[in-house]
C-alpha cells in the first residue's frame, strides 16, 4: 500500500522532508518510525492524515503520516 511520510524539524535532518513509501498491508506507525531510525520516545506528535495518531494505529492506503519529535524549550 502507498503512505505518504511526513517528517518535521529535526527528523528532517539526513533523511526526508515528505516521501511516498510502500508498505505492507496492516502496518502500524511504530513499524515506519523504527525503520526511519528513530526510537518510540522521541516521538512528541504522530498525525494520520490531520487527525492525531498512535504507534499502535494501523496505516491505510493513502494515509498522510506526519512525525513530530518531541518539543523543548522554555
Amino acid at each position: 500500500m502507498q503512505v505518504t511520510v511526513k517528517l518535521f524539524a529535526t527528523f528532517r535532518n539526513g533523511r526526508f522532508k515528505i516521501a511516498e513509501q510502500e508498505l505492507p498491508e496492516g502496518t502500524d506507525c511504530r513499524f515506519v518510525v523504527l525503520d526511519l531510525g528513530l526510537t518510540e520516545q522521541e516521538i512528541g506528535i504522530i498525525m494520520i492524515n490531520g487527525r492525531h495518531g498512535t504507534l499502535d494505529q494501523t496505516l491505510k492506503e493513502n494515509d498522510i503520516l506526519s512525525l513530530f519529535p518531541l518539543v523543548g524549550g522554555g
